[in-house]
């Protein structure tokens, strides 16, 4: 599993007392100081054999595991910076395989992804994953609208084919 944007590591521990005995989840985070508060709750939540973080530009850590030949991912979760969904994206199709499911989160920015003319860089961000996911043959992917206390979102989740 690969996760694009670790904050604190909530979503991280989640996803890695889902996997298997063998299972393992790359995390990519930028700040220092946030990868540091992620590793500490790994090893609190009893998941840090689990988890591989490396930080640094998320972008660079993409293309480092490209170089690299890293195996594909099964999962791909996409929680970062939302300028950057469809360059996200474009890594995640280099290192899927057919059967990947790719999560794009936060795409739906409390409906404003359908107002003409927001400014808003993340809004834009989630028009551009909407655009990636839509322009691309081997991905067929779809939208989920959630409500919650900070009102309403979503995500965008796509299958390789």
């Amino acid at each position: 599993m690969l996760e694009v944007g670790t904050l604190g590591g909530y979503s991280t521990i989640w996803m890695a007392r889902g996997l298997p005995a063998d299972g393992k989840v790359v995390t990519l985070e930028l700040d220092p100081h946030h990868a540091k508060v992620a590793r500490s709750n790994f090893e609190r939540a009893g998941v840090s054999d689990k988890v591989d973080l490396l930080v640094g530009p998320a972008l660079q850590s993409l293309a480092a595991l490209v170089d690299e030949n890293a195996r594909t991912f099964d999962l791909i979760f996409i929680d970062a910076d939302k300028p950057n969904n469809p360059n996200y994206l474009d890594w995640a199709m280099k290192l899927s395989r057919s059967g990947t499911v790719i999560v794009c989160d936060n795409v739906i920015r409390d409906g404003a992804v359908v107002k003409k003319n927001s400014g808003d860089v993340n809004v834009e961000g989630a028009r551009a994953a909407f655009s990636f996911i839509g322009g691309e043959k081997r991905l067929d992917g779809t939208a989920v609208q959630t409500v919650g206390a900070k009102g309403y979102d979503g995500f965008a989740i796509a299958i390789v084919e």
